[in-house]
């Protein structure tokens, strides 16, 4: 077998395949996908008669097509290409490990030298002290993690009954078998079975929707912050483990919290004895213009979820941080439980660290957490210009290099579209016409925008002229309709 390092002259390795895209048409993609690819957060009968977009190469900000068609994408995939697409340096680092290293478990304490590595570069550099990093695949399987030792630390405790895990409404977290209860949007749940009989959940902090006419946002906080004690009182606090929230809700609709609303609820959760995990999946690596959220919103966690900008989504990976406080409790565990049984074929896989490792060294090296916060100053400035006064917006909201449009009825009152209308799909539907991948967010009229960090203020500037075309364009046939 020829070693990976000899390749043919044209760059290509000797009796390698071609790369997937040249290997078939668009048109037997298609066909192909249709017969045999089960989507994820896709209707089956609309994709059976729309069929999917077939993405086969990228680069910087930019995606191609099957059809030789570019697209800026305006989403960083979801919400994880920090570094844009066709990182040379990144695809270097797996390529390197791979030869060395593909492969190797994390259990009966065997480790591989990168994700040691990754492990001390996380943990040390983390927004608030944290002692060790439990390594997963996703976002998902790391918050499934997360409430496995939540329980299992109440129950070295002595505190079985402690759990219940408090969530908010239109919150993400996954979309596991606990996971997706926590997800406070009720499509994932539909059909499911879930959530799960311990989860609860509170309102989201949108004050768009959810405040009273007229709350100041200190008066929203404290109705907030009563809400989330009232809970608790009516529960029984000694049956509540833990509460979960993103810095900002994402894909439940880029909500940002109002002034004071952490150290509102984070009083709640101290006087109660309730551990605090904060989801950092989106939020974490630059994402809000600083590397974590939980810096931008002076958090106190006991457990940090990291997945998504870790590597840039470049490799599955997915990490739990665990404060000093839970792993000493974790570690009095093994005297009564013994082996600490949970893991994953995949924990700490080496091509993940060694890719994340990386990416992380770029976004230092190359100071793009800083700009992601320019960019994205820039961003919601033309956001606010190109849709500020249109007559279906009710808000463009964001913080760092994230923000989103909503759409509404009307503005004065302020009205729901009906949602059978499915007006942000359909404004992403017509943006992607225009050449801009944004994404319609579920239970919201709302598309979002999460360029990755290298996108340059002209493409801005198309994403957002692309994004307004596509309104208008929808705003047309609303009209007709």
């Amino acid at each position: 077998m020829q070693p990976l390092d000899q390749a043919s002259p044209g760059g290509q390795t000797k009796g390698a395949p071609a790369p997937v895209g040249e290997a078939a048409g668009a048109d037997d993609l298609r066909e192909l996908d249709l017969r045999f690819a089960f989507h994820p957060f896709t209707s089956i009968h609309d994709h059976q008669i729309s069929g999917p977009l077939v993405i086969v190469e990228g680069a910087g900000s930019r995606l191609t097509d099957s059809r030789g068609r570019t697209y800026l994408d305006a989403m960083a995939g979801l919400w994880c290409v920090n570094i844009g697409y066709g990182n040379l340096e990144v695809a270097d680092a797996i390529r390197a490990q791979v030869a060395r290293l593909p492969y190797y478990h994390s259990f009966s304490s065997m480790a591989n030298d990168v994700s040691t590595l990754l492990a001390e570069r996380l943990v040390t550099s983390a927004p608030v002290p944290m002692a060790r990093a439990f390594f997963g695949n996703s976002g998902s399987d790391a918050n499934d993690t997360n409430l496995k030792i939540v329980w299992y630390y109440n129950n070295v405790l002595g505190r079985p009954q402690r759990k219940k895990i408090i969530s908010r409404n239109r919150g993400y977290h996954g979309v596991t078998v606990a996971t997706a209860g926590l997800t406070g949007l009720a499509s994932l749940h539909a059909g499911f079975d879930v959530p799960l009989p311990m989860i609860r959940h509170v309102r989201a902090p949108h004050s768009l929707w959810e405040a009273e006419p007229g709350m100041t946002d200190a008066e929203f906080v404290a109705d907030l912050a009563r809400e989330l004690e009232e809970l608790i009182l009516a529960e029984g606090p000694d049956t509540v483990a833990a509460f979960i929230a993103e810095p900002l809700q994402a894909a439940g609709g880029v909500i940002v919290p109002p002034a004071g609303y952490f150290a509102a609820i984070e009083e709640v959760l101290r006087r109660y004895d309730i551990l605090f995990i904060v989801d950092e999946v989106v939020c974490g690596f630059g994402r809000l213009g600083r590397w974590f959220g939980t810096e931008t919103y002076n958090l106190h966690p006991d457990l940090m979820t990291l997945a998504k900008g870790v590597t840039s989504g470049y490799v599955p990976l997915s990490a739990t941080l665990v404060s000093e406080k839970v792993w000493e409790v974790l570690s009095q565990g093994s005297e009564r439980y013994g082996v600490f049984g949970h893991g994953y074929t995949y924990t700490a896989h080496p091509l993940a660290a060694a890719a994340a490792l990386a990416n992380l060294a770029i976004l230092d090296r190359e100071g793009l957490v800083e700009q992601a916060a320019k960019r994205g100053a820039y961003l919601r400035e033309r956001l606010h210009e190109s849709f500020g006064d249109h007559p279906l917006v009710g808000e463009v909201r964001g913080e760092g290099h994230i923000a989103a449009v909503e759409f509404v009825r009307s503005r004065s009152p302020l009205q729901r579209f009906d949602p059978s209308l499915r007006v942000g799909a359909r404004v992403a539907r017509a943006s992607r016409d225009h050449g801009v991948i944004t994404r319609a967010l579920p239970n919201a009229d709302t598309i979002a925008f999460s360029p990755p960090f290298i996108v340059t203020e002209p493409e801005l500037d198309e994403m957002v002229e692309g994004a307004r075309r596509g309104l208008d364009d929808v705003a047309a046939e609303l009209a007709r309709e």
